[in-house]
């Protein structure tokens, strides 16, 4: 059997970045000509990425990117966060931002077809990362809100990419949309608005705040005085318009808005993986599962 040509191998691994043994096996399946070469990877990777398909991808970044028209926010995934700070990972992010940024869609399916400039979809984008990067990689979920006349928008992206949020404001500022953004962020409320409680839950809520002992004795215009209060205060535990401010904190988030002449039309938040039960394994076991997944 003649010697692997090497000088090829790190020209097929440069153009393709395949890991050494599917290069070799690659060149040798298409007579050491490197197209061919290239196309033996991209179906073989392909088939490579469907293995991956079954496993939890649930590392990864969180994005948000805007222009004056729209904002947008999505998350996309990988098994580990060593494979998400790869630069391959990471241009794949920003690929996919602009892409979602730039063209028309309504929901994830439609955002798979979105094409790139090379003629391929988000869709095969992502499957050729998988294959590339010898992991599971998934564009989990994607949102968007359009920016009207008079409307501002905001984002903000934790420094590690694993939390974001976008807030589209009537009035208002830029800034003002960030910094509600960076809130909610911080404090991951359950509920934007107090009308989004479900009914049940606000009812339970107020039924037992009227069996406070701060009411016995009181007269009824008090003891309203005090419910409003009380509930105000069990409130801001979750719902983001009763919360203290994060920046101010002697303010509510309502009361900042209301400050700015802002009024929030939307706010969106994504944290990576929530939602997704996660494999805990040990090393050896992840480096032998690797293996396997390499032949």
């Amino acid at each position: 059997m003649s010697a692997p040509d090497l000088n090829k191998i790190k020209e097929l691994r440069n153009i393709t970045d395949a890991p050494f043994v599917d290069c070799k096996k690659a060149l040798e399946a298409s007579a050491y000509d490197i197209q061919k070469a290239i196309a033996w990877l991209q179906e073989n990777g392909k088939a490579k990425a469907i293995k991956k398909a079954g496993r939890i991808a649930a590392e990864g970044l969180v994005y948000a990117i805007k222009n004056d028209k729209k904002i947008v926010i999505f998350e996309l995934n990988s098994e580990t966060d060593f494979v998400a700070k790869n630069k391959n990972f990471i241009s794949l992010k920003d690929e996919i931002a602009t892409l979602l940024l730039e063209n028309n869609f309504n929901n994830l399916d439609q955002a798979f077809e979105i094409k790139s400039g090379s003629g391929k979809t988000i869709s095969d984008l992502v499957t050729d990362a998988s294959a590339t990067l010898g992991e599971k990689i998934s564009l989990r979920r994607v949102e968007f809100v359009l920016i009207s006349n008079g409307q501002n928008a905001g984002s903000y992206v934790h420094f590690n990419g694993q939390t974001s949020a976008i807030a589209v404001i009537e009035g208002g500022s830029k800034e003002v949309a960030r910094n509600v953004c960076m809130h909610s962020v911080a404090m991951n409320p359950e509920f934007t608005f107090e009308s989004e409680i479900p009914v049940d839950k606000l009812n339970k809520i107020k039924s037992d705040l009227s069996q406070s002992p701060a009411l016995v004795g009181k007269p009824e215009n008090i003891q309203q005085s005090i419910i409003t209060g009380m509930l105000a205060k069990e409130l801001s535990k979750f719902v983001l318009e009763y919360q203290p401010f994060v920046v101010e904190s002697e303010i509510s988030v309502a009361k900042y808005l209301q400050n700015n002449n802002a009024k929030l039309i939307k706010i969106i938040r994504f944290e990576v993986g929530e939602g997704i039960e996660k494999v805990v394994s040990n090393f050896s076991e992840e480096v032998k599962n690797q293996i396997e997944n390499s032949k």
